[in-house]
């Protein structure tokens, strides 16, 4: 299934949310490259999304959850890739 949480991240002048597989990373970039979300867009588990882009991807399949639950569905599907500590 793909997962978008909502559009609170802030950065350059934009907000975004995640996109993310709980089934496999293929599905994943597959729903991505089908809906016009760049390669660019890949962070290490996930497809950073522009609020723009939000009510297009729930139309097109994705469900809404809380950014908690996005990573929650991460961890159970041994999805979760985070960022190596300094």
């Amino acid at each position: 299934m793909i997962l978008i949480d909502p559009p609170a991240v802030p950065r350059w002048d934009r907000l975004w949310s995640h996109l993310a597989s709980d089934t496999s990373y293929d599905e994943l970039h597959e729903f991505a490259a089908a809906h016009g979300i760049p390669a660019r867009g890949w962070d290490r588990d996930h497809y950073d999304v522009p609020a723009d882009h939000y009510d297009a991807m729930v139309a097109a399949g994705a469900v809404p959850v809380t950014s908690r639950e996005l990573v929650a569905a991460l961890r159970r599907a041994g999805l979760r890739r985070p960022k190596a500590s300094s």
